[in-house]
This record gives C-alpha cells, sequence and structure tokens, in this order.
C-alpha cells in the first residue's frame, strides 16, 4: 500500500455498482482500498504476461522442436 507521501487526490466518474462488487471480490474495507487492489491487480497481470511473452520468444528463438507423440495435434 502507498504511503501518504506517493498519494494523490483524484476525482474520476466511476460505476457505483463495479466498485462495491469489487470490493465485495477483493473484500476491500473501504472504496479506495478496493480500487487500489485492483489496481495492483492489473498491474502484477501486465508483469506476469509481458515475463510469459519473454519466456516464449526464448523458447522459439532457442529453435527447440516439439514431438507429437500421441498424434493428437495433426490431422
Amino acid at each position: 500500500m502507498p504511503t501518504a507521501k506517493t498519494r494523490s487526490h483524484k476525482h474520476f466518474r466511476l460505476d457505483g455498482a463495479k466498485i462495491k462488487r469489487a470490493q465485495r471480490l477483493l473484500r476491500a474495507g473501504t472504496e479506495t482500498e478496493a480500487i487500489e487492489r485492483a489496481l495492483d491487480l492489473v498491474i502484477s497481470e501486465h508483469e506476469r504476461n509481458r515475463l510469459a511473452a519473454e519466456a516464449n520468444q526464448r523458447f522459439v528463438k532457442s529453435g527447440a522442436t516439439v514431438k507429437d507423440i500421441y498424434g493428437v495435434l495433426e490431422p
């Protein structure tokens, strides 16, 4: 959770029902906490996706081949 120094006051027009639903799903005590947790989830998901894409590129560049030993991938 950010310290008071990193917080800033912003004013947004947001769907109250979505905030309440996120608050319930994330078990957040306040709307602000729900929004912060949701933003943290988005940031961490982006990082996971970036790392997975990098790993995939390394695999593709490695030239490794995958054998279909069960014959289910080929028509």
